[in-house]
């Protein structure tokens, strides 16, 4: 079995494939103090649950943007594993994709595997939505360059900036709006509508100047938490696809075995 790990700013994403199917994944928050040993013990436990031994783990990939992470989770690799890992981006799992822009090396892991998978699952001209900690549009050629993006401030951050700022605002639960309507009767509405069709309207805009930009068909894949949630709002997604990520990690491995 592959074991792939995936760190972003928000939460660790652990994965198990056998083959190419997606057998199960756990998630906890990230943490850069957190040691190799604390996650064994929470990682190990919740394997025992669904009755996974340590020994069916054959391969790792990790793919980090928390570079502070990724020392504790090779440990956790080689100490409890007995496999040294596959680290996304280097040796043998380097992108293998051409990285059209202007400083390559700062393109964040999460974005690169994207790319990859999107280009693997969807073929033609691409732009990928991730919903994260931030949301961004990337853009994947026919050929499966990257050629660049946008970063946004994702919609937990804005609501976090407004409720942060003001004295009288409340916390909200972002939400599917109980009406089309833009025009708010009460505080919690008015909010919920700035932030959930303020953030549709961002999406709508930026993809159209994308698309325009790119001057050929794109495909619109989504991915992230809250994909689901704003594909029943708007009819700009082509592909909603969760496991996007998680999937291109598993895609990485397999290259670089065959290597």
């Amino acid at each position: 079995m592959l074991l792939v790990i995936d760190a972003g700013n928000t939460n660790v994403v652990f994965a198990l494939f056998e083959g190419q199917e997606l057998r199960t994944r756990w998630r906890i928050a990230t943490d850069p103090r957190r040691t190799a040993d604390e996650y064994a013990v929470w990682l190990v436990q919740l394997m025992a649950i669904q009755g996974i031994e340590r020994s069916a783990v054959e391969e790792i990939i990790i793919s980090t943007v928390v570079p502070r992470a990724l020392h504790n989770l090779d440990v956790l690799s080689q100490n409890y594993f007995g496999i040294v890992p596959l680290v996304a981006g280097e040796g043998n799992a380097d992108w293998g994709i051409d990285i059209d822009v202007d400083q390559p090396r700062s393109l964040g892991a999460d974005r690169a595997v994207n790319a990859i998978a999107g280009h693997a699952k969807y073929p033609g001209d691409l732009i990928v939505v991730d919903f994260g900690t931030a949301t961004t549009f990337d853009v994947v050629d026919f050929n499966g360059a990257y050629k660049g993006g946008i970063i946004a401030p994702g919609i937990n951050l804005s609501l976090d900036a407004l409720v942060g700022n003001t004295a009288k605002l409340p916390r909200i639960a972002i939400e599917s709006p109980r009406s089309t309507s833009v025009i708010g009767r009460n505080t919690e509405d008015q909010m919920l509508i700035g932030v959930f069709w303020g953030y549709v309207a961002m999406m709508e805009g930026l993809i159209a100047r994308l698309r325009a930009e790119i001057g050929r068909p794109a495909k619109v894949i989504a991915t992230g938490g809250l994909a689901i949630l704003f594909d029943q709002h708007t009819d700009i997604f082509d592909a909603v696809d969760a496991e996007l990520t998680l999937e291109g990690l598993a895609i990485m491995a397999e290259r670089a075995r065959a290597r």
